[in-house]
């Protein structure tokens, strides 16, 4: 059975086996950008088939979660064009595409730590001098993530019995654009992680500071009177 896409966020968090709320890992391993990718597509596959589950361990199964923020906001957005849904509807998904864009976001700075870990247990040297990315890798893998969406609901356009020959053919240009596009983020992720892990780039933790979601910054919600700073 198909998963359901419009669950509540409560129900949306998938256990897995960690250590600690960081999923850090006392003798770390280094991971490629082929088990990144390779996990991505194949759970966006499974998942369209069968209930979301996370069966990974240790820094892919951060990877996994993120991935499924993702996927679930795939399909959201796709809830929230509906003309024909009520009002009603629409601030229910809206609502519910917020909770999980943040924590996309929440996610896509747990990769960013987990990485961060991987480094200090390898090297304890200096690396402030170094040159930095203006992405980091978490970043690219939230990049990853969606292009491998956008790659699957491509292709699945190309098996419309519906669609016009027009259609097709533009669906077909766009894919082969995506699987570049797919290729070069893979090339660039992989040059970044071989430098951030034989230092030659420092690895620099930013936090997205997100402030809609927060009494105490969003003035829509402080000038209601609810939240005291």
């Amino acid at each position: 059975m198909a998963p359901d896409h419009g669950k509540p966020l409560s129900s949306l968090m998938v256990p897995f086996r960690h250590r600690d709320s960081r999923m850090t890992n006392t003798n770390p391993q280094w991971f490629t950008v082929a088990e990144v990718v390779s996990l991505q597509q194949s759970m966006t596959e499974r998942w369209h088939e069968e209930p979301i589950t996370n069966d990974y361990t240790d820094f892919l199964a951060i990877v996994c979660q993120q991935h499924e923020y993702n996927y679930r906001l795939w399909h959201e957005e796709d809830e929230a064009r509906d003309p024909h849904a009520s009002d009603t509807v629409i601030a229910q998904v809206k609502r519910r595409i917020d909770k999980l864009n943040q924590a996309r976001n929440d996610w896509i700075e747990r990769l960013d730590d987990a990485i961060a870990s991987l480094i200090t247990d390898e090297d304890a040297a200096d690396r402030s001098h170094l040159p930095q990315n203006t992405e980091t890798p978490g970043s690219a893998i939230d990049r990853l993530s969606i292009m491998a969406l956008r790659i699957y609901h491509t292709a699945e356009q190309l098996q419309r019995s519906d669609a016009s020959a027009e259609h097709l053919a533009k669906c077909q240009a766009r894919l082969d654009l995506c699987q570049q596009q797919h290729r070069d983020l893979q090339q660039s992720l992989a040059e970044l992680l071989d430098d951030l892990r034989h230092g030659r780039k420092r690895h620099r933790l930013y936090r997205q500071m997100k402030m809609y979601n927060d009494p105490t910054l969003n003035p829509v919600l402080y000038r209601r009177g609810a939240v005291t700073t």
